[in-house]
């Protein structure tokens, strides 16, 4: 009885992790823009336009802009004011968007540079192993 009983108590105990672990394995949904009236938060879309009620603009939402601050994003090299999240071609003149300068940055900083011999040395400048004195090669 007292194996039965324990038996019982572990098997409550893991369902519910492996039911969590298995619901959580899809796929996330794509974010989408939320605008909204800065007047009216009832009126809502998911893309830029006008109020229906008072004419004023659609704004993004301060969660929409906090997450766009985090995201990367691609500029126009033209149109400075065109940026996306996703890396492609401007809409308005067709050239290659390019990551933006705090892209750009970010991507400096996290440069790391190992020497080819010795996988164990790295570094985030260039420069020699100390080692055996090659030069250093940007880990892709």
């Amino acid at each position: 009885m007292k194996k039965i009983s324990i038996l019982l108590v572990l098997t409550f105990a893991v369902c519910p992790v492996l039911f969590a672990q298995k619901a959580g394995k899809g796929a996330a949904p794509k974010p989408t823009d939320f605008y909204s009236c800065p007047n009216h938060y009832q009126i809502t879309s998911h893309e830029p336009g006008k109020c229906s009620i008072c004419g004023k603009n659609l704004m993004l939402s301060h969660k929409e802009i906090r997450a766009l601050s985090v995201s990367k994003s691609y500029s126009c090299p033209v149109h400075k004011e065109i940026t996306l999240h996703n890396p492609g071609k401007c809409p308005k003149c067709g050239k290659k968007l390019n990551l933006s300068a705090k892209e750009q940055m970010k991507a400096e900083i996290t440069k790391i540079y190992t020497c080819p011999m010795h996988p164990e040395v790295a570094l985030n400048k260039e420069g020699v192993c100390p080692k055996c004195s090659k030069p250093l090669v940007e880990k892709k």
